[in-house]
């Protein structure tokens, strides 16, 4: 069996807490419509819950992903520094929109911040896969 290490275990928090994080908004909007047709309230008692999940999910995203920056920073140079640097900034972006989206009252900013907090999301996981 290979050896476990810290590095393992650094990338394996963070995809885990990214499969929470970026998968839980695609199946959460998935369900809303099927949740909204059962009670308009149900809608907002799952997205609540799944706030819950989501928000500790994006902690741990950003510790391990200071966690992973610090481990290789002084090694990367270049467009790898670059498309990390980028990266970063789709992450905070994500969560910014998702905070948006949280906040958000009326059906057409639900919808935008809602949309945009998921394709940051997506474009964060993508960002980490090219570094990858």
């Amino acid at each position: 069996m290979l050896p476990v290490t810290w590095e393992t275990i650094r990338v394996a928090l963070h995809v885990l807490a990214a499969t929470i994080w970026v998968g839980g908004q695609l199946t959460l909007a998935a369900l809303v419509p099927a949740i909204r047709q059962v009670s308009p309230e149900a809608t907002r008692v799952a997205a609540r819950r799944f706030a819950a999940v989501a928000w500790g999910a994006y902690a741990v995203l950003a510790a391990t992903g200071v966690w992973n920056v610090a481990a290789v920073w002084s090694g990367v140079a270049g467009a790898y520094r670059t498309t990390l640097v980028v990266k970063i900034s789709v992450v905070v972006l994500s969560g910014v929109t998702a905070l948006a989206h949280q906040r958000a009252r009326g059906p057409a900013a639900l919808a935008v911040f809602g949309a945009l907090s998921a394709l940051t999301a997506l474009l964060a996981v993508f960002l980490g896969v090219l570094l990858g």
